[in-house]
């Protein structure tokens, strides 16, 4: 198994649109699917808890067994217009403590052509104990798929 996950869209939407849709919390849980209780300050940790996606309905009805579950994402690193970069307990896990093995998500901008690039990796699966592992590195593998789709629904659909 690999020990990071790398997916990469090129959005349809100017740079400064897709860093608001990613930097601004409350933009962001609308097409991830959280409500997340703070804006995202590099260095601080938010809470969130998963909601279902307000841009996808099928995607919104996979969300559903989930909504409630709490997660926080501890800000690593904001770079304006460029980079995002937290880290989470994969899966969302109730149990696991704060000393917990993290994974590390980033989001890396890139201005192109056609609009603007946005690639997601999330790396770090190794630390995470052997038996949450492969589930958790599945279960995110397609998670990260579903959520390029959302964003770009929310970009096409955003004014």
């Amino acid at each position: 198994m690999n020990d990071k996950i790398e997916k990469t869209a090129t959005l349809k939407a100017p740079l400064a649109r897709v860093w608001r849709a990613i930097s601004d919390s409350t933009a962001f849980g609308t097409w991830f699917g959280m409500t997340i209780d703070g804006p995202f300050v590099e260095g601080q940790t938010v809470v969130g808890a998963i909601a279902t996606t307000q841009v996808d309905d099928e995607i919104a009805k996979h969300q559903e067994p989930y909504v409630g579950m709490r997660c926080e994402l501890k800000i690593e690193r904001i770079v304006p217009l460029k980079l995002l970069a937290f880290r989470w307990h994969p899966g969302a896990d109730p149990d696991m403590g704060p000393d917990s093995p993290t994974t590390l998500v980033t989001f890396e901008l890139e201005e192109v052509a056609d609009g603007t690039r946005l690639t997601i990796t999330e790396s770090g699966f190794d630390a995470l104990p052997l038996e949450r592992r492969a589930k958790a590195f599945a279960d995110n593998e397609g998670g990260w798929e579903a959520q390029l789709s959302l964003i770009a629904k929310y970009l096409a659909r955003e004014v």
